[in-house]
């Protein structure tokens, strides 16, 4: 019988967490950012401690591969959920938005240059504004 590779291990740990729904805090967010809606190329993950709280730990990942499929990438995010012994992880369903940083690494108020796919759309249904 084949063993698991790194990322298949990840990628069942995640999915149980996620299967799981809420089981209480400290609560893992994590947040897929790419140069179009298909390629992830940044990953953020957040540890919440509890429900009246601002994310206080915060981790972010870039690679010039996708991300989700990336097992150095995906080990350490695992890893880093386990650190903090969240008991609750919620992830998005797609990729929502620019990698880059906006007052970061480009002005505040413009788009980013480097990814002219999500000039004008909106980052969670990555439809174009009117």
């Amino acid at each position: 019988m084949k063993s698991m590779n790194e990322l298949e291990k990840a990628n069942k740990f995640l999915n149980k967490k996620l299967r799981k729904g809420f089981s209480g805090y400290p609560m893992g967010t994590i947040i897929f950012y790419g140069p179009n809606n298909q390629r992830a190329t940044k990953v953020s993950v957040c540890i919440i401690m509890d429900d009246s709280a601002e994310p206080e730990i915060m981790q972010k990942w870039y690679s010039q591969v996708e991300v989700r499929s990336d097992e150095r990438t995906m080990t350490e995010v695992i890893a880093f959920i386990k650190k903090h012994e969240a008991r609750s992880v919620v992830m998005s369903d797609g990729i929502l938005g620019c990698p880059h940083e906006e007052g970061i690494d480009y002005p505040n108020g413009e788009c980013c240059s480097q990814c002219p796919y999500w000039k004008n759309r909106d980052r969670l249904t990555g439809e174009l504004f009117q």
